[in-house]
């Protein structure tokens, strides 16, 4: 369980959630800010809960082939593969500012909608996450009961949402107070949006090819 919820953890890197997150308090009064946030994350939880559900279902159902993958270099081999190409991604750079700028438009008021945008942010950014298929991979091949391992689904969900959750969670505390420590550390993020979403895609690099080393050595 521990090894999927660390996989988990490195989906959780989420600079387009963030990123939206932050725009949100830019824009928006404390007040509505605080309506807004946490129908876009219950949203995106929902989304990637309902994909990990659907993947889990498949996985069950080819089990046989997700053991034989998992008890094999293969599987670290994969993990260190999408490091490196993370790496190369992170090297090449890229602006997300103008999709950011997009899914802006319909966040302005709380409603239906916003839970929408958050869902579907979700199922986009699991199912183009290796590490979320991965995750879920082992806790489909975990020798605990079914009901537990799909119990573990929705804290799998949870943990994959955690640094957008902390990171929605200090916007609150630096529209309070933005003079705080925190606001400096976000004012610094602002300016340097680059260098930020680099650091993010060096941290998964460097997390994904440590946990394929692992699983390799584990194998031996």
């Amino acid at each position: 369980m521990l090894h999927a919820l660390s996989l988990a953890f490195v989906d959780s890197v989420n600079v387009l959630l963030i990123g939206v997150l932050v725009a949100l308090a830019m824009m928006l009064a404390p007040g509505r800010y605080r309506r807004i946030a946490p129908l876009l994350l219950i949203g995106d939880w929902l989304g990637v809960f309902v994909l990990a559900v659907i993947v889990m279902l498949v996985f069950d159902g080819l089990q046989s082939l997700v053991d034989a993958v998992l008890s094999s270099p293969a599987f670290g081999i994969l993990l260190i593969l999408t490091g490196l190409l993370t790496a190369f991604l992170t090297w090449k750079g890229g602006d997300s500012s103008g999709l950011v700028d997009k899914i802006l438009t319909p966040l302005k008021e709380p409603s239906p909608l916003t839970v929408l945008v958050g869902f579907i942010l979700g199922v986009a950014q699991s199912a183009t996450s290796v590490p979320f298929y991965a995750g879920l991979a082992v806790l489909s091949a975990a020798d605990i009961p079914i009901f537990e391992r799909y119990l573990g689904v929705a804290l799998y969900a949870l943990v994959a949402l955690s640094l957008p959750f902390l990171a929605g969670l200090a916007l609150v505390i630096v529209r309070a107070r933005p003079h705080w420590w925190i606001g400096r550390v976000f004012a610094y993020g602002r300016r340097h949006q680059e260098q930020v979403a680099r650091g993010a895609g060096w941290f998964v690099t460097v997390l994904l090819i440590v946990i394929g080393i692992a699983q390799i050595v584990q194998q031996l």
